[in-house]
Protein backbone atom coordinates (compact mmCIF):
# COMPACT_ATOMS: atom_id res chain seq x y z
CA UNK A 1 0.00 0.00 0.00
CA UNK A 2 2.82 2.41 0.92
CA UNK A 3 4.73 1.74 -2.34
CA UNK A 4 1.61 2.58 -4.63
CA UNK A 5 1.10 6.18 -2.73
CA UNK A 6 4.84 6.86 -3.79
CA UNK A 7 4.45 5.87 -7.44
CA UNK A 8 4.24 9.08 -9.97
CA UNK A 9 0.48 10.35 -10.95
CA UNK A 10 0.47 10.93 -14.85
CA UNK A 11 -2.21 12.99 -16.33
CA UNK A 12 -2.40 14.05 -20.28
CA UNK A 13 -3.72 17.45 -21.58
CA UNK A 14 -3.79 17.64 -25.22
CA UNK A 15 0.41 17.36 -25.91
CA UNK A 16 1.40 17.88 -22.31
CA UNK A 17 1.99 15.43 -19.85
CA UNK A 18 1.60 16.35 -16.14
CA UNK A 19 3.89 13.48 -13.48
CA UNK A 20 3.59 13.83 -9.83
CA UNK A 21 5.66 12.41 -7.43
CA UNK A 22 8.76 13.21 -5.12
CA UNK A 23 12.25 15.19 -6.30
CA UNK A 24 15.19 15.70 -4.68
CA UNK A 25 18.27 17.04 -5.33
CA UNK A 26 22.36 16.34 -6.14
CA UNK A 27 25.84 18.21 -6.29
CA UNK A 28 28.77 18.05 -4.33
CA UNK A 29 30.64 15.00 -4.76
CA UNK A 30 28.87 14.99 -8.80
CA UNK A 31 30.16 18.28 -9.47
CA UNK A 32 32.16 17.63 -12.79
CA UNK A 33 32.01 13.86 -13.34
CA UNK A 34 30.48 12.91 -16.53
CA UNK A 35 26.63 12.20 -16.97
CA UNK A 36 24.51 9.80 -18.31
CA UNK A 37 24.10 11.96 -21.87
CA UNK A 38 28.25 12.85 -21.83
CA UNK A 39 27.94 15.97 -20.26
CA UNK A 40 30.29 17.22 -17.41
CA UNK A 41 27.61 17.39 -14.41
CA UNK A 42 27.27 21.55 -13.86
CA UNK A 43 25.23 21.38 -9.86
CA UNK A 44 24.78 24.89 -10.61
CA UNK A 45 23.17 24.31 -14.34
CA UNK A 46 19.71 23.77 -14.57
CA UNK A 47 19.85 19.96 -15.24
CA UNK A 48 18.24 16.94 -13.60
CA UNK A 49 18.21 13.20 -14.13
CA UNK A 50 15.04 11.04 -14.97
CA UNK A 51 14.85 7.37 -15.24
CA UNK A 52 13.39 7.52 -18.76
CA UNK A 53 12.85 10.83 -20.58
CA UNK A 54 15.42 11.31 -23.51
CA UNK A 55 18.18 13.32 -22.75
CA UNK A 56 17.54 17.16 -23.53
CA UNK A 57 14.07 16.89 -22.77
CA UNK A 58 12.76 20.09 -20.84
CA UNK A 59 10.70 19.36 -17.83
CA UNK A 60 8.82 22.63 -16.12
CA UNK A 61 9.46 21.32 -12.26
CA UNK A 62 6.54 22.90 -9.80
CA UNK A 63 7.38 22.56 -5.99
CA UNK A 64 3.94 21.64 -4.92
CA UNK A 65 4.57 23.08 -1.00
CA UNK A 66 5.65 26.32 -2.37
CA UNK A 67 4.11 27.12 -5.75
CA UNK A 68 8.13 28.16 -7.23
CA UNK A 69 8.91 26.07 -10.52
CA UNK A 70 12.15 25.80 -12.94
CA UNK A 71 12.87 24.82 -16.31
CA UNK A 72 15.49 21.55 -16.13
CA UNK A 73 17.02 20.13 -19.19
CA UNK A 74 17.80 16.01 -18.75
CA UNK A 75 20.89 14.79 -19.07
CA UNK A 76 21.61 12.47 -16.38
CA UNK A 77 19.39 8.85 -15.15
CA UNK A 78 18.02 8.35 -12.46
CA UNK A 79 17.30 8.80 -9.59
CA UNK A 80 18.17 5.64 -8.08
CA UNK A 81 15.49 5.27 -5.23
CA UNK A 82 11.52 3.92 -6.77
CA UNK A 83 10.37 6.72 -3.97
CA UNK A 84 11.06 9.57 -6.36
CA UNK A 85 10.27 10.31 -9.87
CA UNK A 86 13.56 13.40 -10.96
CA UNK A 87 16.46 14.43 -8.83
CA UNK A 88 17.55 18.00 -9.43
CA UNK A 89 20.74 20.05 -10.02
CA UNK A 90 21.52 21.63 -6.26
CA UNK A 91 20.95 25.03 -8.69
CA UNK A 92 17.45 24.06 -9.98
CA UNK A 93 16.89 22.94 -6.51
CA UNK A 94 17.78 26.46 -5.17
CA UNK A 95 15.06 28.27 -7.64
CA UNK A 96 12.58 26.09 -6.06
CA UNK A 97 13.44 26.42 -2.33
CA UNK A 98 13.56 22.61 -1.64
CA UNK A 99 17.28 22.95 -0.08
CA UNK A 100 16.43 22.46 3.35
CA UNK A 101 13.78 19.52 3.29
CA UNK A 102 15.56 17.73 0.39
CA UNK A 103 12.94 15.73 -0.95
CA UNK A 104 9.62 17.47 -1.64
CA UNK A 105 6.16 16.78 -3.31
CA UNK A 106 6.36 18.16 -7.58
CA UNK A 107 4.68 18.15 -10.61
CA UNK A 108 6.29 17.68 -13.84
CA UNK A 109 4.97 18.82 -17.11
CA UNK A 110 6.78 18.14 -20.28
CA UNK A 111 5.77 17.73 -23.96
CA UNK A 112 3.71 14.20 -24.50
CA UNK A 113 6.54 13.55 -27.87
CA UNK A 114 9.10 13.20 -24.98
CA UNK A 115 7.34 10.66 -23.41
CA UNK A 116 8.54 7.91 -25.50
CA UNK A 117 11.84 7.45 -23.60
CA UNK A 118 12.69 3.98 -22.96
CA UNK A 119 13.37 2.70 -19.59
CA UNK A 120 16.90 2.66 -18.71
CA UNK A 121 19.28 -0.05 -16.73
CA UNK A 122 21.08 1.92 -13.87
CA UNK A 123 24.75 1.13 -13.34
CA UNK A 124 25.92 1.76 -9.73
CA UNK A 125 28.34 5.03 -9.73
CA UNK A 126 31.84 4.16 -9.03
CA UNK A 127 32.65 6.30 -5.41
Amino acid sequence: MLLASCSPKLSTTGREVREKGNASYYGGKFHGRTTASGERFNQNAMTAAHRTLPFGTKVTVKNLNNGKQVVVKINDRGPSSKLRMIDLSQGAAKKIGMIQAGVVPVELRYNSGAASGKKIKMKKRRK
